[in-house]
């Protein structure tokens, strides 16, 4: 099956912001999470994420002159995210996305869950691993024209030092990162879109 036939089988079952944002609400409120295995860990994350979802739903904001560039962007684009509820890495990243496809109505967003799409998460492999969120960039034709993930650069870089290092992401790096993500407030994540969409 060739990658444009794959990334359309995955749109099928691709979901708004909205009905996905309302799903991680019910996974939080059942003690669950998405995706077919429910352990401890996820069903812990997923309602973690819940609140960040929430908190950063209301309080992410673009610069204007860099609102500027997304509210005039003059090509249709489709953001598909790829993407689960306990991901950590996703609760800090698609509000961000969200809010930038809510700049302009030629910038549409569609998600889908990574465990119900293999096909298209093989496309996208980080390393060769199944890092997620990734963000694919699509015509509106359903071809590739880029793709993203599954941090934004700045964290890319710290993980992968902290990876070489000490070998993995230790619980202190991983709050570090975190704290990474408070203080940049989406910041990188807007500029790594604006670099990708000018080339596009």
């Amino acid at each position: 099956m060739d990658t444009t036939q794959i990334i359309r089988n995955s749109l099928l079952k691709a979901v708004s912001y909205e009905t996905y944002r309302n799903l991680i609400d019910k996974y939080a409120t059942e003690g669950k999470s998405s995706g077919e295995e429910q352990t401890e860990e996820r069903i812990y994350y997923t309602a973690l994420n819940q609140k960040r979802y929430k908190r950063l739903d209301k309080t992410i904001e673009i610069p204007e002159d860099k609102g500027q560039f997304f509210a005039n962007y003059p090509k249709s684009v489709c953001l598909l995210v790829i993407t689960e509820s306990w991901c950590a890495d996703a609760a800090q990243i698609v509000p961000v996305v969200h809010k930038i496809a809510t700049l302009n109505p030629k910038i549409t967003m569609k998600l889908v869950f990574r465990d119900e799409n293999e096909e298209l998460m093989n496309l996208f492999l980080t390393n060769g691993g199944k890092a997620i969120p990734v963000v694919v960039f699509l015509d509106l034709e359903d071809k590739v024209l880029a793709h993203w993930g599954s941090r934004p650069s700045v964290a890319t870089k710290m993980v992968e030092e902290e990876k070489t290092k000490n070998g993995k992401l230790t619980p202190e790096s991983k709050e570090e990162l975190q704290k990474w993500y408070n203080q940049d407030k989406g910041a990188t994540i807007v500029d790594d879109f604006m670099k990708i969409m000018k080339t596009l």
